[in-house]
């Protein structure tokens, strides 16, 4: 996140500090991307030890706490919901890494089909795409020029028929398409077959 070095935090749980897990051996895990299966980053381990630790300090420190002003107190927390407010877009950002889904999609301004060809291209995602046009033939044109698996014009873009390829490119699939020719073909076998109303006479 923006407003956090990384190089403080990774790898470490925070207990009156930034430090190594299991009292500071730095014993850590890593952050993985269930829709990528990359690393995005690394978590300190705390062990009971830790949270007895941690504990001791809450309890240090909860009759200071409890006897500063609640106009103080307030303050602290409004300071952390506008940092939380301020940087919601990397928090989020990474809450969606973190659980495999995917963003929630902006909504971006572009004055030309062109500008917005290139957008949705620059795109690592590429699922489905919809045009909404008065021009079908312009919005045909737009579609040939942004790489997505689903193309919807004019249309909704929540179906799924099974004769109907389903799949995306980029980060929104593996290349592999769910559903019509590829279902025969890695079920079946090809053979070939002819057939004629009569035994044909002989010689032919």
């Amino acid at each position: 996140m923006a407003f956090m070095d990384e190089s403080v935090w990774r790898g470490k749980i925070y207990s009156g500090g930034w430090v190594g897990g299991d009292l500071g051996t730095g014993r850590d895990a890593p952050v993985i991307e269930p829709a990528t299966g990359q690393e995005i980053g690394r978590t300190g381990i705390a062990t009971p030890a830790d949270v007895a630790r941690a504990a001791q300090i809450a309890a240090a420190v909860q009759p200071a706490w409890a006897a500063t002003p609640h106009t103080e107190r307030s303050a602290i927390l409004r300071r952390a919901a506008d940092l939380w407010l301020a940087h919601a877009a990397d928090i989020e950002w990474w809450g969606i890494r973190e659980s495999g889904k995917i963003p929630v999609a902006p909504v971006l301004r572009f004055s030309t089909a062109d500008d917005a060809a290139k957008l949705a291209a620059e795109s690592e995602y590429g699922l489905s795409l919809g045009i909404l046009t008065r021009d079908v033939m312009r919005g045909l044109d737009l579609a040939r020029r942004i790489p997505t698996g689903i193309v919807h014009i004019n249309e909704q873009t929540v179906d799924d028929e099974p004769n109907i390829p389903f799949g995306g490119i980029g980060a929104s699939g593996t290349g592999a398409r769910f559903g019509g020719p590829a279902n025969l073909e890695a079920f079946t076998e090809t053979r070939w077959v002819t057939i004629r109303g009569d035994i044909a006479p002989y010689p032919f």
